[in-house]
């Protein structure tokens, strides 16, 4: 791959101001498949520069010039989603199937439900003798993670475009090479010189400088709650605006009237879809205590015939975990399920049989679970499920509503009315109702440490925007 020792700032490849780098490893092997520069805080002012003079002109361009743009990209954007879809399975583990399937489309899916949003966007309305009119927020930094990596560079670059902001990403250095692909396609585009400018580096370095950089007005962050709260303390220094999606610790409430044998065997593979590296899993099961052996022997049915392995063998379902310290933080939790009292009912610590390296976890199955125990408050980020039981509705309800986290719910049914009963009683960003997907076309955000703001769509728009009010320009 070319352009891992450089940075996209200002419409060109450049160099770091450091030498420090970083080998980028590939989880199925522990092999490192490539050596990424790392930048540090004179990177992080250079990028920024750029993108502040770009914005005097981008900011003025109008709606049908920057869509104009945003069709380019996503033409460009086509042309490289095989590369896409095999960079990401190689440095994050995806099985190609879901790579080529969801992880490249997921991308390719926001720059489009962008460019829809922008051409209906109230950019101008009237309110009394007022005009109201909504402009770009200025330079954003964006920071994104490695677990669904084009979905959440795509959700912050699409709307950035649409709103006329421009912007410096940083995305994770554990999978950073899908970012150095999305560079060139908007480049390829022929995106103006600052406009989207791309820079490597760590949380501690690179991500603080620019959380606290003075020249940045929004900061739009993807990642863990911890790193969440230290990318607001930061931008509080400068008191811009900070967007965030964060943890999750979902909660699924299977209610009596479902069809068990479906649901939980569907909701069990969920979980471990992408290896359980999704904010928004459904980790948390609740079901009826009258009905758990049920349920846990239909999940433990489930999760013994998930294919784990090569990610690059089109029959395998789930791959590895993305890093070694992943697979550490996995394994400890799964002992702390154990030596906390909640069942095994299948999984646990180790390997898949017949896979001796790679960071790869057995898809565990814990029932019994209550919901004080670390495996049913603690994100795992693995093919872990908790198996909850509740007396009855109300109990389901409060159970999904303790915790810390707020970003996605599940309730399954066999009457949809029943279920989002239930559901508008979960304090939650998102709520999927008897096995609804995320869908691009409706907010994505969360309650309570889970973040603020929303993605997707108009609502990804707005928080690009500011609100301006024209006093007086209707004056008749």
């Amino acid at each position: 791959m070319n352009n891992t020792d450089k940075f996209y700032i200002n419409g060109e490849w450049v160099a770091p101001s450091t030498k420090d780098t970083l080998e980028v490893i590939n989880p199925a092997t522990e092999e490192p498949i490539a050596t990424i520069a790392m930048g540090g805080k004179a990177d992080v002012d250079k990028a920024v520069a750029a993108a502040k003079a770009a914005f005097v002109t981008f900011s003025q361009t109008s709606v049908d010039e920057r869509a104009a743009l945003l069709g380019r990209i996503i033409e460009a954007y086509q042309a490289r989603m095989g590369d896409i879809a095999a960079t990401v399975s190689q440095e994050m583990g995806a099985p190609i199937g879901l790579a080529n399937a969801a992880q490249a489309p997921a991308g390719l899916g926001h720059l489009m439900f962008a460019l829809n949003a922008m051409k209906s966007f109230p950019w101008e309305e009237d309110a009394g003798r007022a005009r109201i009119v909504r402009e770009p927020i200025g330079v954003c930094g964006l920071i994104t993670p490695w677990n669904w990596p084009l979905n959440q560079i795509a959700a912050k670059v699409g709307p950035a475009i649409a709103a006329g902001c421009t912007m410096v990403l940083k995305p994770s250095e554990i999978a950073p090479l899908n970012a150095i692909i999305f560079a060139e396609v908007m480049h390829a585009a022929g995106t103006p010189p600052g406009v989207f400018n791309l820079i490597q580096g760590d949380g501690p370095t690179v991500g603080v400088a620019m959380s606290s950089h003075p020249d940045i007005d929004m900061m739009s962050f993807t990642g863990s709650t911890r790193a969440g709260i230290s990318v607001a303390q930061e931008a509080a220094r400068t008191v811009k605006r900070v967007a965030q999606e964060l943890g999750g610790k979902s909660p699924n409430v299977i209610l009596d009237d479902a069809s068990f044998a479906e649901v939980v065997a569907r909701d069990t593979f969920g979980v471990c879809m992408n290896t359980g590296q999704s904010c928004n899993a459904p980790t948390r099961m609740l079901v009826p205590a009258s009905r758990m052996a049920e349920a846990a022997a239909i999940a433990k049915a489930t999760a013994e015939q998930i294919k784990v392995g090569d990610p690059s063998n089109p029959e395998t379902q789930i791959g590895p975990v993305v890093s070694a310290a992943q697979f550490d933080k996995v394994q400890t939790l799964i002992q702390k399920g154990i030596d906390e009292g909640a069942k095994l009912e299948t999984g646990g610590l180790g390997r898949p049989d017949g896979l001796n390296r790679g960071y790869f976890i057995r898809p565990t199955i814990f029932s019994d679970v209550r919901n004080d125990m670390t495996i049913a408050q603690e994100e795992i980020f693995g093919p872990v499920l908790s198996l909850i039981p509740y007396a009855d509705e109300d109990d389901a309800v409060e159970i999904a509503n303790d915790t810390v986290y707020g970003l996605s719910a599940y309730v399954s049914s066999g009457n949809l009315e029943h279920a989002a009963s239930v559901g508008r009683k979960i304090r939650a960003g998102n709520v999927h109702l008897n096995g609804a997907g995320v869908d691009p076309g409706a907010p994505f955000g969360g309650y309570k440490q889970s973040g603020n703001g929303r993605e997707f769509s108009k609502w990804g728009l707005e928080e690009f925007l500011e609100t301006k009010a024209l006093l007086g320009f209707n004056a008749s």
